[in-house]
């Protein structure tokens, strides 16, 4: 029988280090100055929304290692880690780089990555399958977020240089 504690750490520990990245490449004042669309989250939201979600993130990858039957969780598995790869990314580009053309690349490669991970945990377990929906509604608003700041700001990137 696996050590689910030491399963469920290692879960835990890949969504800490994806969000990591958040707190390394923070908004900062290049952000606080761009024109943003009057429906923006107030800043003490994202943190907060962050951690809940990264919490079910980990909880659902964890869900599907220990309940799929061997070999069955190889591909959800690796969209689990896909997904979260594109969202360790998105912050670097955003914040760090302050390309929010590439950004937007980004945050729909994750998007296009938690849905299919949705599609397929849901044959092996719904409950991870639903614990991923939240985080699709979260990435889907903050993309729809990352377009309009861009356009808004056009030319950001080349100010930040």
């Amino acid at each position: 029988m696996p050590d689910f504690s030491l399963s469920l750490f290692v879960f835990i520990a890949a969504c800490f280090a994806a969000a990591m990245t958040g707190a390394f490449f923070g908004p900062g004042k290049w952000y606080e100055a761009l024109e943003k669309p009057g429906w923006v989250p107030p800043n003490w939201a994202f943190p907060l929304v962050w951690t809940v979600l990264y919490g079910m993130i980990a909880a659902a990858g964890w869900i599907i290692w220990s309940v799929a039957e061997p070999g069955q969780a190889t591909v959800p598995l690796a969209f689990w880690a896909l997904q979260l790869a594109f969202n360790a990314l998105w912050s670097p580009v955003f914040f760090g780089l302050k390309r929010m053309d590439l950004a937007m690349i980004v945050v729909s490669a994750m998007w296009l990555a938690i849905a299919a991970t949705i599609l397929v945990f849901w044959p092996i377990s719904t409950v991870a399958a639903a614990l991923m929906v939240p985080y699709l509604v979260w990435v889907s608003i903050a993309a729809a977020l990352n377009r309009a700041v861009w356009r808004l700001n056009p030319d950001a990137h080349k100010l930040a240089a």
